[in-house]
């Protein structure tokens, strides 16, 4: 079904559906357990908030980066790109799920806010760094990425010139 899906609708698509569904889950989460005290059916908005958490996870962060991985390096780095992802995956799941009961006594009922901001930089940087790869070649990805490459690189040459004719 995801793999479906992914052909659908475009891996960066869901990945940001994903990371956006999350960060909404985490914020209503936290709300949830600050207001707990206040009113006992905040127990069910958290419960519909995590598994709407685990669902939107499913959607998109969780199998969408395994595709982009593999869809930006070319055959010979390829294997290297896809060891440094899942050391990465292997490594921050090993730390949140060591750190996560000191981090909630710590925080209380904010805890999840923390995941909601770091969500929130996901979103932005997935937005505006993550090509779209459906459809594309390896050679049609990397073309992309050599375009923003060489825009960024003319616009601070462009900078360079103004500022020595300004002086």
């Amino acid at each position: 079904l995801q793999v479906f899906l992914v052909e659908k609708a475009g891996r960066r698509s869901l990945f940001m559906a994903g990371l956006m569904g999350m960060l909404v889950s985490a914020v209503a989460m936290t709300v949830g357990l600050v207001l707990l005290s206040q009113f006992a059916w905040m127990s069910y908005v958290s419960m519909v908030a995590i598994f709407l958490f685990v669902i939107f996870f499913e959607v998109g962060p969780g199998p969408i980066p395994w595709f982009i991985v593999a869809e930006l390096f070319s055959q010979g780095p390829r294997p290297a790109a896809i060891a440094v992802a899942g050391f990465c995956n292997w490594a921050c799941n090993f730390i949140v799920g060591m750190c996560f009961q000191y981090i909630a006594d710590l925080c209380g009922p904010y805890v999840f806010a923390i995941f909601a901001a770091l969500l929130l930089l996901f979103f932005l940087f997935a937005y505006f760094k993550v090509p779209e790869t459906k459809g594309k070649s390896f050679e049609e990805i990397a073309a992309v990425f050599r375009r923003k490459k060489l825009s960024a690189k003319a616009m601070t040459e462009l900078q360079d010139l103004r500022a020595s004719e300004e002086a």
